[in-house]
């Protein structure tokens, strides 16, 4: 099943982005190559695509997990998660409709 994956960062989270962005695209990447990611991407903290200074205020993945555990498990592994860059995550089974 799908899960969406939902973060909030901490104030003034990009120095911490930027420190741990490689480890934090590993793991996006390990998913892709298992071919369980749909997407994901931060929310740039203006409306922006080059957010620049301002950074992000959070991110969503989407991706297959076997169950509820399993997505919350993979979440809470994140380094973004440990490293203190993200201040809630909420994790949430999705049915895609589209496309």
């Amino acid at each position: 099943m799908l899960y969406a994956i939902s973060a909030t960062d901490v104030e003034n989270s990009l120095p911490l982005r930027k420190q741990h962005r490689d480890a934090h695209r590993g793991r996006l990447r390990e998913l892709q190559e298992q071919g369980r990611l749909v997407l994901a991407g931060p929310y740039p903290a203006v409306d922006s695509n080059e957010p620049g200074e301002a950074g992000f205020s959070g991110s969503l993945i989407v991706a297959e997990f076997a169950n509820l555990e399993a997505a919350r498990q993979w979440a809470q592994e994140d380094i973004y998660q440990s490293c203190g860059v993200y201040s809630e995550v909420k994790v949430k089974p999705l049915i895609q409709v589209m496309p």
